[in-house]
């Protein structure tokens, strides 16, 4: 019997590379693993919506897409269905459900989102134009935010 064994990729929040995909989005996108360096078809990335920030209605052909909220509150959309979302909830848009995501709180709103096949949505994000993380987002990205001072 032949095994292969896969080399884990590991990255830090220092290494992911943030974009809008267009210049009136109130969202951002910072890709964690793509296409190339995961060797397949997957996307993963956090996306950060400013406060009242959300994605425009959109849908996938093929891909599953999963959140899973990192912080803040907010509300989904599929289908004709609402649901609120908040810190540690996740939520799964199967392919071809139109989908919107709104940030309803207060403070900036953090998705882990993953979409198998990719669908070219990587390619999509990284034509859109580079931004940079801020401190706020490192804070979260590195969950430095999680910790207590002594």
């Amino acid at each position: 019997m032949m095994e292969c064994c896969t080399i884990a990729i590991a990255k830090s929040s220092q290494d992911y590379q943030a974009f809008r995909i267009s210049p009136q989005d109130t969202n951002r996108l910072a890709i964690v693993f793509d296409p190339q360096s995961a060797n397949m078809s997957l996307a993963v990335c956090v996306e950060i919506f400013d406060v009242g920030g959300k994605t425009p209605p959109n849908r996938h052909q093929l891909a599953v897409e999963m959140f899973f909220v990192l912080k803040g509150e907010g509300v989904a959309h599929c289908d004709g269905k609402v649901v609120r979302i908040k810190a540690g909830d996740s939520l799964l848009i199967p392919p071809t459900g139109t989908h919107e995501i709104w940030n309803m709180g207060k403070e900036r709103l953090y998705l882990l989102c993953m979409m198998v096949p990719n669908e070219d949505f990587i390619e999509l994000i990284r034509s859109g134009i580079p931004v940079e993380l801020d401190d706020e987002d490192r804070r979260v990205l590195g969950r430095s935010d999680t910790l207590i001072a002594c």
